[in-house]
């Protein structure tokens, strides 16, 4: 099961100004986002939601998968539900310890290299979101939006990718602490997906996050590599799949052999 989450994919509401023509950049940059009040706990909720859902109609745990920013929420829904879970698994998510928000990881040293920050349009407070723009068709802005998320993918796939981001990220979900401990975050296995060509979380920060997260919670966080940007499932899909089908078959084999029930 998928789902998009509060102001994000089918739920983002683009600002007005991308509608003016002739389009105005500086409109686009200043004006308020219309996702600013969208919060970590709503997105938390949903997925939680979600969850039990999912958990219902199979008759077991659930195994949880969040990309980039959406691993602020699968930590939050891990915390939240540990009962409900078999697993969860980042894809270059934002795996961070208890107290760090998702923007203080962003200004960590270990994301230096990191090109998206380029794409920001706007300044994040006056507006209420990071704000990046898409549907440019500067050529410069393109191709380091190309290079940022999609780095070893087709030009063709790019194009089509790109037209499914979401403009605004709220500034809300950014500053939201991490709230996981080893009561309950800590009790559901974890696995990270470190993607070594990333330019949008680079592999410093990956690992440090990792690292950081282990020591602070105990346990140890299964490593998975591939040698991709920041989507892998556009670049290498075959290959993420094969990962997230063993990761399926190793959670429900060491849950069947400490005597639970088949997920």
């Amino acid at each position: 099961m998928t789902l998009d989450l509060p102001g994000a994919g089918v739920n983002a509401i683009a600002p007005p100004s991308l509608g003016l023509r002739p389009f105005d950049p500086i409109a686009f940059a200043t004006e308020p986002s219309p996702s600013a009040g969208i919060t970590q706990l709503e997105r938390t909720e949903a997925v939680v939601e979600l969850v039990k859902e999912a958990a219902a109609l199979g008759g077991g745990k659930v195994i949880l998968v969040g990309h980039s920013a959406g691993g602020m929420t699968i930590s939050a829904v891990a915390e939240r539900v540990p009962d409900q879970l078999l697993a969860v698994v980042y894809i270059a998510g934002f795996m961070v310890p208890n107290g760090m928000p998702l923007l203080a990881m962003l200004q960590h040293e270990t994301m230096s290299s990191a090109l998206s920050p380029g794409l920001f349009v706007g300044d994040p407070v006056g507006i209420g979101a990071t704000r990046i723009n898409p549907r440019s068709t500067d050529v410069a802005y393109r191709s380091l939006l190309k290079a940022s998320f999609y780095g070893d993918v087709p030009e063709v796939e790019f194009a089509q990718a790109a037209l499914h981001l979401h403009y605004d990220e709220s500034n809300a979900g950014a500053v939201a602490p991490s709230a996981i401990t080893p009561e309950g975050f800590g009790t559901v296995p974890r696995h990270y997906i470190r993607t070594t060509q990333d330019r949008a979380v680079p592999l410093a920060g990956q690992d440090h996050m990792i690292a950081t997260v282990d020591v602070a919670i105990g346990g140890k966080t299964t490593t998975h590599t591939l040698e991709t940007s920041h989507s892998p499932f556009l670049s290498q899909p075959a290959k993420l799949s094969k990962i997230l089908i063993e990761i399926s078959a190793q959670s429900q084999a060491e849950r069947a052999s400490a005597g639970g029930l088949g997920a």
